[in-house]
């Protein structure tokens, strides 16, 4: 891949927005109004110089059928606080990559990075669920657990660019191992995840149940994922049921921690758990009332899901990346 840079005009309004995942990239052309123009996706290669050929080719693409000023990345990892380097992403090929510089000068165009959960919050706060919250805490509950934090309006990403990582917060000593190699984090009882091992254990107890998912799980443990277990607790099955509440036990001690600590006035759950709320929100309320400290006798931060789904990451990319353009031509 050639290193010549984007064609742009004297009015380049749009600006491109990746969302950088372990497994594809998906980027999009976003105006100024948060709307997707465009978008291209791809399968997320493995190598660094391969990804790195991958983003260059999707942000030409695009800027074949649109007049592109900046580009913005939205990592699920740790990022530089000058948002240009790549420490560390569990799922990608980077460590101390400076994506950001190269990127740039192979497009000739101003690319900046940032956390995926931040980049989401901030969509959500210019175009979505989070509009006028003031202190406002994101929740993306997927696999594990994301966050992002925006204080008087403005994200906080704390002194070295990693904060806040509220998945790991350990609410259970000695409790289920993590992938980051703590044992009782939060997400491993209030994920995707923890939601299907949650069942697995119910299963395990008392196998009658449910025969049909513990069938399954016998089977091949690895069918039990989080939607399943949705999925089945929406069709009245019990030991699903008994996940979900669970699940919302658990979601309710972490609105708690959340408030005790930050005191927001919103919460927005994001990911792909929040499809299901339904399910378990009104019950994580109810935890939630009862064990923040003060309980009834202190406002309560109000709680919604989010509004821009899955696409959230790549508006709030390209919303960063316009801030960028119009400071540096301001």
């Amino acid at each position: 891949m050639g290193t010549r840079g984007v064609n742009r005009g004297k009015k380049a309004s749009l600006t491109v927005g990746i969302d950088v995942g372990g497994t594809s990239i998906r980027a999009a052309v976003v105006d100024s109004d948060g709307q997707v123009l465009d978008m291209t996706q791809a399968p997320t290669p493995q190598s660094a110089r391969a990804l790195e050929n991958g983003l260059d080719r999707a942000v030409r693409e695009l800027a074949g059928r649109h007049n592109i000023g900046a580009v913005g990345l939205a990592v699920a990892g740790f990022i530089t606080s000058d948002r240009t380097t790549v420490r560390f992403a569990p799922h990608l090929p980077w460590i101390n990559a400076p994506v950001g510089r190269e990127l740039g000068e192979r497009l000739g165009l101003p690319v900046i990075l940032e956390h995926d959960a931040n980049a989401a919050v901030w969509a959500e706060h210019k175009f979505g669920s989070a509009a006028g919250g003031r202190n406002v805490v994101m929740v993306a509950i997927g696999t594990g657990i994301g966050a992002a934090l925006l204080i008087d309006g403005e994200l906080y990403r704390g002194s070295h660019g990693v904060a806040p990582e509220l998945g790991h917060v350990q609410v259970v000593p000695d409790g289920r191992a993590c992938a980051c190699g703590k044992r009782g984090c939060w997400e491993r009882y209030c994920s995707g995840t923890a939601l299907a091992d949650t069942a697995i254990e119910l299963l395990a107890a008392n196998p009658a149940k449910s025969a049909i998912m513990a069938r399954e799980v016998v089977r091949d443990p690895g069918s039990l994922t989080g939607r399943r277990v949705a999925g089945a607790a929406q069709d009245g099955d019990r030991v699903a049921l008994e996940a979900i509440a669970d699940f919302a036990h658990w979601l309710g001690i972490g609105f708690a921690f959340v408030s005790d600590i930050y005191d927001p006035d919103l919460i927005v759950i994001a990911g792909g758990v929040s499809s299901s709320a339904p399910l378990y929100l009104d019950e994580a309320r109810e935890h939630y009332a009862a064990l923040v400290t003060g309980a009834g006798h202190r406002p309560l931060a109000r709680i919604r899901t989010t509004q821009l789904g899955e696409a959230a990451a790549m508006i709030g990319a390209a919303a960063l990346a316009r801030a960028v353009l119009t400071e540096s031509s301001g």
